[in-house]
């Protein structure tokens, strides 16, 4: 994590810690550079990122200030991070249905720039929120970028493992939105019926390198998951 996305995580800490509500002013940049010890550009950088995820809104000559609280349980359409994050306060649990080495379809590997016989991780799961479906999920992950996967790793979050042990930076990420209809094997696993709507995302995942490592499809469940998509600065 670099200096400033660890300030930025600071400063969000102490909104949630200090239960500012939509309007508060933070403290101005003086005041942020000696509470923190980082320079200007630091503060600066942190606080663009807070601003691109929501969180706060500046007003140039007036101040920093918090933005309203999301609601509980919705997943953040702009954040790229995982859901786990969106909802912690929930139980959020994962079933192993796979997990594999494979040769991946002509998609992934023109998403993955991977050659013709090059395998990757596959992961297929079912994920859970307060144990009731949220989704089912399908992942390929570029092996030169995550060299190991287990059981273990898949059934928890595994954008904590890349970020913590991998020491990846997971930077941003394209998502393409479909509204389908449940086939069989679908509508079972999300204990829905056939001909049902579900959601599904094709998500292509990049390092801050520029680097697609992970590309998935995830298919939600049309009851049981809730999104939300923050605008930040809206030009003329």
């Amino acid at each position: 994590m670099l200096k400033y996305e660890k300030i930025a995580l600071l400063i969000e800490e102490s909104i949630v810690e200090n239960n500012l509500n939509h309007g508060s002013r933070l403290p101005n940049f003086k005041e942020l550079i000696e509470t923190y010890h980082v320079s200007k550009s630091t503060i600066v950088k942190a606080l663009d990122l807070l601003e691109k995820r929501g969180i706060i809104y500046q007003i140039q000559g007036s101040g920093v200030f918090v933005r309203r609280k999301k609601r509980k349980g919705y997943i953040n359409f702009s954040e790229n991070q995982g859901f786990t994050a969106d909802l912690g306060e929930f139980d959020i649990t994962s079933k192993v249905l796979e997990l594999s080495e494979v040769i991946p379809p002509l998609e992934v590997r023109e998403h993955l720039s991977l050659d013709d016989k090059e395998s990757v991780y596959y992961v297929k799961r079912i994920r859970y929120i307060n144990s009731q479906v949220l989704c089912i999920e399908e992942s390929y992950y570029n092996k030169t970028i995550i060299p190991y996967l287990n059981v273990e790793i898949a059934e928890h979050s595994i954008f904590d493992y890349c970020k913590t042990a991998l020491k990846l930076n997971i930077s941003f990420s394209d998502k393409y939105i479909h509204v389908i209809k449940l086939n069989k094997d679908e509508s079972d696993l999300l204990e829905l019926k056939e001909g049902d709507p579900g959601l599904l995302i094709d998500e292509l995942f990049y390092l801050s390198s520029g680097e697609a490592f992970d590309f998935s499809k995830t298919i939600y469940h049309y009851v049981n998951s809730q999104f939300f998509l923050q605008s930040t600065k809206i030009y003329s």
